[in-house]
């Protein structure tokens, strides 16, 4: 296993283990800033999430949301928001979540780790932005 993998196995390990039920996001996020990981990015609907850290670049495969073609659907801003608000408010599992951006329209999503700010993006160039809080991990 590489120095890379080891990083993001134990950050995201560390990140579930202290984040709360329900906003635990920028728990999981700062976990991961903490170990050297910059950006996190997701495909969608592949799933597939690409880890870039201060020992190298990484990407993990995942259970894809399609297994077909599948026309990808209009980037709606407003389902997106929706989508966000009821995953931040512990309504929504991590699949569920990716289920609902997918259909929002979002393609693909990028966390910056370092400026905490995630943008979501559909097929056509459309994206949205949302900032996340500051944390401090509990030691």
């Amino acid at each position: 296993m590489s120095a890379a993998i080891e990083i993001v196995e134990n950050a995201i390990q560390k990140g579930m283990n202290l984040r709360p039920q329900i906003g635990g996001f920028p728990y999981l996020a700062e976990a991961l800033r903490e170990a050297g990981v910059t950006l996190n990015e997701w495909i969608l609907p592949s799933c597939q999430s690409l880890y870039q850290t201060n020992k190298g670049s990484v990407i993990f495969p995942n259970p894809p949301l399609i297994t077909t073609a599948t026309d990808i659907p209009t980037f709606n801003q407003d389902l997106l928001i929706h989508a966000l608000r009821a995953d931040q408010t512990g309504q929504t599992t991590f699949p569920e979540f990716l289920q609902a951006i997918w259909a929002a329209g979002v393609i693909r999503y990028t966390v910056n780790l370092e400026a905490r700010h995630v943008i979501y993006y559909g097929s056509l160039g459309e994206s949205y932005t949302e900032a996340y809080p500051a944390v401090t991990l509990p030691i």
